[in-house]
């Protein structure tokens, strides 16, 4: 989907869907809006199921103040008028009320934004508006005093979120990767205290941009095993997206095919709406021509030079794993016995490892060791397979999961050893 591409009522409609689905807003809470070029601004309507808007359901506001529309505008429409008045330059504003962000509105704290690469990119320094009532001219014009700063991301306090962007698409990437941030700081508060990135990991990462060169133009038609690899790549990408084991902009994944070439995943394109299309082939060094691969290409490229067992690699970000990666407290696979058999040892590599020695941590991807976590960065699983290598991240997740949330009812008992060699010999581990 060329979602830039949609008038505005789509852009809405597709939008405010998908944040209802991942239950980041009520029936009932959030607004969106977008600035078309006439000035003209879109918006959701007061009063009607969030769950079930049509496109006719959604409400114009022309420069006059008249109203084009079934019903009346959100009753905070104020705000995003406001906001557009402070800020010429932004196009859409997404407001709504994760629970994750809720949270730190009502202890009045802003997500740490530092703790991975690429968020403060995304999201900018966060503000935070003081509380007035909703659908208030005060409210409206806290809010705007925060965007007047420059910032476009704006807490509320005891309230929720507001975003704004060049663009729908641009305002929700940072209203999604906020809330990441703040679900992912929670999880891993409740194990210890988070870390985050440091002055010189920040350079690293900014600097780490592969240039690969350009494959020539193909000579023939694509093979049928490329086309169905690339097939089914989308289709678990879209898996992983809607079970938010990464995010729109974050996550790569990469399939082993014939030739040493691989598949993996470009940079910058909303997983969402992934097509075969999109994806990058490399070969010998190189990159499909007119394509940026993922900035974990070089990685990807090691680990499949290095480990002749693996076919498919995922890198992820996945909140719950991502909470040990972010503490210093490890992570135990011994957990039950799914966990143990799929994940086994799950050492943490240090933040640089996917950056500048490559070649080392490939070679720690050992059929003994097909999980890592990197600290600060994300979790790499590696499988025989793209559906074994998915297992795997799904199965650390929910495994990561249950041990944050265990700690919460009493002390872990993991297995003992006479368990682990038992599972060791039934399954020829």
């Amino acid at each position: 989907m060329k979602f830039d591409y949609l008038p505005p009522a789509d852009q809405i409609l597709e939008t405010i869907g998908r944040i209802y689905r991942f239950g980041m807003t009520t029936t009932s809470g959030g607004n969106l809006s977008v600035r078309d070029d006439n000035g003209d601004i879109w918006i959701t309507p007061a009063g009607v199921d969030k769950g079930n808007l049509r496109r006719e359901d959604i409400v114009r506001v022309r420069g006059d103040g008249s109203v084009v529309g079934l019903h009346k505008p959100s009753s905070e429409f104020p705000f995003h008028q406001a906001i557009y008045r402070a800020r010429p330059d932004l196009r859409a504003v997404v407001h709504a009320h994760p629970p994750a962000l809720v949270s730190f509105s009502i202890v009045r704290r802003t997500p740490n934004v530092d703790m991975l690469p690429g968020e403060r990119d995304i999201c900018g320094e966060v503000g935070m508006a003081p509380y007035a009532l909703p659908g208030s001219e005060r409210l409206g014009a806290n809010i705007a005093a925060v965007f007047a700063e420059g910032k476009r991301c704006a807490m509320l306090e005891n309230h929720g979120i507001v975003v704004g962007g060049d663009t729908l698409a641009d305002a929700y990437k940072a209203f999604e990767t906020l809330e990441f941030c703040a679900r992912m700081e929670i999880r891993a508060s409740g194990l210890g205290r988070p870390r985050s990135l440091t002055e010189a990991q920040r350079t690293l990462a900014a600097s780490a941009v592969p240039a690969l060169p350009a494959l020539p133009a193909p000579s023939g038609p694509m093979p049928t095993a490329e086309r169905e690899a690339r097939v089914r790549m989308c289709d678990f990408i879209r898996r992983s997206y809607e079970q938010r084991l990464f995010t729109s902009t974050q996550g790569t994944f990469s399939v082993k095919l014939a030739s040493e070439a691989f598949l993996i995943t470009p940079h910058g394109l909303d997983r969402k709406y992934m097509e075969p299309e999109d994806l990058v082939l490399i070969r010998d060094g190189a990159a499909e021509r007119g394509k940026q691969p993922s900035r974990s290409v070089l990685l990807h490229r090691a680990i499949y030079a290095r480990q002749p067992h693996v076919q498919s690699v995922l890198v992820a970000h996945s909140p719950y794993t991502m909470a040990f990666a972010l503490t210093d407290v490890a992570f135990e696979s011994k957990t039950i016995p799914e966990a143990y058999i799929l994940l086994r040892g799950m050492p943490k590599l240090p933040f640089e490892s996917v950056y500048a020695s490559v070649e080392q941590t490939a070679a720690r991807f050992t059929p003994d060791v097909p999980l890592a976590l990197v600290d600060n960065n994300c979790v790499i699983a590696t499988g025989s397979s793209l559906l074994n290598a998915f297992d795997r991240l799904e199965v650390a997740e929910y495994s990561a999961k249950s041990i944050v949330e265990a700690a919460n009812l009493g002390e872990i008992v993991h297995m003992d050893d006479a368990s682990i060699r038992d599972i060791e010999t039934a399954f020829r581990l």
